[in-house]
């Protein structure tokens, strides 16, 4: 068995086993990585004024911590079990 085959047959062992959330969301990501993407560029303006709204946003309580969103991947990891 080639190795393409084995790893193709590994996937689909594993697959098998999401339920339809992570299939969903698998698929979402297959299509984001294989869809061409071109790189957008932006000017030091906008990129300092997107770092300002992210610190605006921060200083505002809107943020996850690590152990939140290790948390929250730990749900869902255990929900499609």
């Amino acid at each position: 068995m080639t190795s393409a085959v084995k790893i193709e047959s590994e996937l689909n062992s594993y697959i098998h086993q999401l339920n339809t959330a992570q299939k969903k969301s698998l698929l979402g990501f297959i299509k984001t990585v294989l869809s061409p993407k071109e790189e957008e560029t932006i000017t030091i303006e906008q990129y300092n004024r997107e770092l300002e709204e992210a610190d605006a946003a921060i200083d505002r309580g809107e943020y996850y911590t690590n152990e939140e969103v290790f948390e929250a991947a730990k749900k869902i990891i255990h929900a499609g079990k």
